[in-house]
């Protein structure tokens, strides 16, 4: 397929590639571009901004969680040759797993989507020792991939002076700038962007981005390099799996503001291998959906809306009864910290949340665990016996009891550890999930929630 398609990075973190990135994807498609983004890594935020900000479709593409094949398959899934794809990175350009490795890194993503570079450079404090860094980065790209340079915090007269010295000493186009304004940054929480919901005049702030972006840096240039990719092959597709027969169970899936964190793959996955998703407020609703036989509890700030969350005694109760009942659960992060008998708010208010589980969760103050990990089960139940799937952790809460169902293993170090609780019917545990790194986990949910309404229907018959 002939996709045009450019990567936004830069060679560290706070460059400004967030920023840049959603001013193209905001003046791309006030241009009537047909555009689409993609996040590098295992990002919530950035794509929820890019879909309920600026209404592009957005998925996450990382090639730890899913090898080179298959990630390239889910990146070209479902698109046309009209689409403009909008890569944004992680981190350094070069900055994979742990730090050091090549997988999960910008640059890995771009090699093996063919995708062209254009990198982001906070130059504030710099001046002619920017032309050295960039032959660095230069000198390093094996590949060829870096065809473009933007100069972020830069003055219009001082960008004038570089540029061409740039160009002429490293033969790299460089595109353009922008000035430095404290308005226009996005501002920051310990899980990274804080909610779209939180921010006033978002979306104006984004529009006066674009309209300055399209001043200072040439999309021309920009849409000609995207213009260059080269054509890219998926492959061949996955044997489909058998076709559920019977009637096709319904997943309630928790989304609201405190349960936000969910991959599309994750969710789509659910629905090809069966399932019907219905999405419910454990904020506002009472009741779970109607006919549901299996829960999904994602992440997200249970800890911010604790105190709502608490008062809706009604869904605690439905959800504990749910769980008696033996009803197929799989709870993440934020979704397992709800589960609790109680949840320490960051001021100590200690609030009674769904009873579930025992203990209690609370702010340690800094960040509990960070990174990759590779789980498996030492009885199989979600997933067959010696295989793994792959997650992330990032969590400043910890739980009394984090659970020993599952063995946790840091894929740099080989360092193992213990988590999850696990049961015949549920899978609860901070690690956040991605379902395609092993197509058989939520395979294997899918199928106990149809047969909850088979039980279901028997026990109703019998009685």
């Amino acid at each position: 397929m002939k996709l045009r398609r450019i990567m936004i990075a830069a060679p560290k973190s706070g460059s400004g590639k967030t920023t840049v990135t959603c001013a193209l994807l905001q003046a791309l498609k006030e241009r009537g571009q047909q555009v689409i983004s993609c996040k590098c890594g295992p990002d919530y935020i950035d794509p929820m901004f890019h879909e309920k900000v600026i209404g592009v479709p957005s998925r996450n593409l990382d090639t730890f969680f899913t090898g080179e094949a298959e990630t390239r398959r889910l990146f070209l899934k479902d698109r046309a040759e009209q689409d403009f794809v909008v890569l944004e990175g992680v981190m350094g350009l070069f900055d994979g797993l742990g730090g050091i490795r090549e997988e999960g890194s910008s640059y890995h993503l771009a090699e093996v989507t063919k995708t062209p570079i254009v990198l982001v450079v906070d130059t504030k404090g710099m001046g002619r020792s920017l032309i050295p860094m960039l032959a660095g980065f230069l000198a390093y790209d094996k590949k060829h991939l870096i065809r473009g340079v933007i100069l972020n915090r830069m003055s219009k007269g001082y960008y004038e002076i570089l540029k061409p010295l740039a160009e002429q000493e490293l033969g790299i186009r460089v595109l353009g700038y922008l000035p430095e304004r404290k308005e226009r940054k996005i501002k920051s929480r310990h899980l990274g962007l804080v909610m779209p919901e939180e921010l006033q005049d978002l979306k104006k702030q984004l529009e006066q981005n674009a309209a300055e972006l399209a001043e200072t840096i040439s999309l021309e240039s920009l849409m000609q390099i995207a213009e260059t990719a080269e054509e890219l092959s998926a492959g061949p597709c996955p044997e489909p799996d058998r076709r559920m027969t019977g009637q096709r169970p319904v997943i309630a899936v928790a989304r609201d503001e405190a349960f936000c964190f969910y991959y599309e793959e994750n969710l789509s996955l659910l629905r090809e291998k069966g399932a019907e998703l219905r999405y419910f407020s454990p904020i506002r609703d009472e009741k779970l959906p109607k006919g549901c036989s299996g829960l999904l509890l994602g992440g997200g700030y249970p800890e911010l809306y604790a105190k709502q969350l608490s008062e809706n005694e009604a869904m605690r109760r439905a959800i504990k009864q749910a769980f008696e009942n033996g009803m197929p659960m799989v709870a993440e992060c934020g979704g397992f910290l709800y589960l609790h008998s109680e949840l320490q708010d960051h001021e100590g208010i200690v609030y009674p949340m769904a009873g579930v589980l025992p203990g209690t969760c609370m702010d340690m103050g800094k960040l509990v665990r960070f990174g990759y990990v590779e789980l498996r089960e030492p009885k199989s139940r979600f997933l067959p016996e010696k295989e793994i799937i792959k997650g992330h952790e990032f969590h400043y809460y910890d739980s009394t009891d984090n659970g020993e169902s599952c063995i946790a293993r840091k894929p740099v170090t080989g360092r193992e550890y213990p988590c999850i609780m696990e049961g015949e019917h549920y899978w609860f545990g901070f690690p956040h999930l991605y379902y395609p790194s092993n197509p058989k986990f939520p395979r294997a949910f899918v199928e106990m929630a149809q047969e909850f309404v088979i039980e279901r229907k028997f026990d109703t018959k019998k009685s």
